[in-house]
């Protein structure tokens, strides 16, 4: 079942890098104080991803921080060295903490995982972002399979 508006994000460990490297964190710790955004790609390196998602955040990240946001999550089911790496070829400095869900188990206690083995990419998260504040989902936004809208900075900065 997926998580509604109101309910609280489940307490999952996510993997962050830190400058002692890989650290894990609990859903509380990364997720449950202030405002927060989080947003989920299918997967680091693909197209959509690279080209669009994670750059609109990149763009708008100050206008998201000023609207009252604390943090900027990117999420995916993928290791974390992907998600450095990913986020170092991006540009992301510290605007946005890329968090990896290794074995997607936060996403499957989201009820958020795509099941992308029909393309030999196994189990991802849907793209989708949301607005937590404290721990609560406030909003939701999943883009339907194949699309990209709903979830995009630019849609989410309207709905703070």
């Amino acid at each position: 079942m997926t998580i509604a508006v109101g309910e609280r994000v489940p307490e999952v460990e996510l993997t962050v890098m830190t400058a002692d490297g890989p650290a894990t964190r609990t859903a509380t710790e990364l997720l449950g104080v202030g405002k927060v955004v989080l947003f989920a790609v299918p997967g680091p390196f693909t197209p959509t991803c690279s080209a669009r998602h994670l750059p609109g955040f990149i763009e708008l990240a100050e206008d998201i921080m000023a609207a009252g946001v604390n943090r900027i999550v990117c999420m995916a089911v993928q290791d974390i060295f992907v998600m450095e790496a990913w986020g170092k070829a991006s540009g992301t400095s510290d605007a946005i903490v890329m968090a990896a869900d290794g074995n997607g188990d936060f996403t499957r206690a989201l009820g958020l995982e795509l099941d992308a083995t029909a393309f030999g990419l196994g189990h991802r998260s849907q793209r989708f972002a949301m607005v937590i504040e404290d721990g609560v989902v406030r909003h939701l936004l999943v883009d339907a399979p194949g699309e990209f809208r709903v979830s995009s900075a630019e849609h989410l900065l309207g709905k703070l």
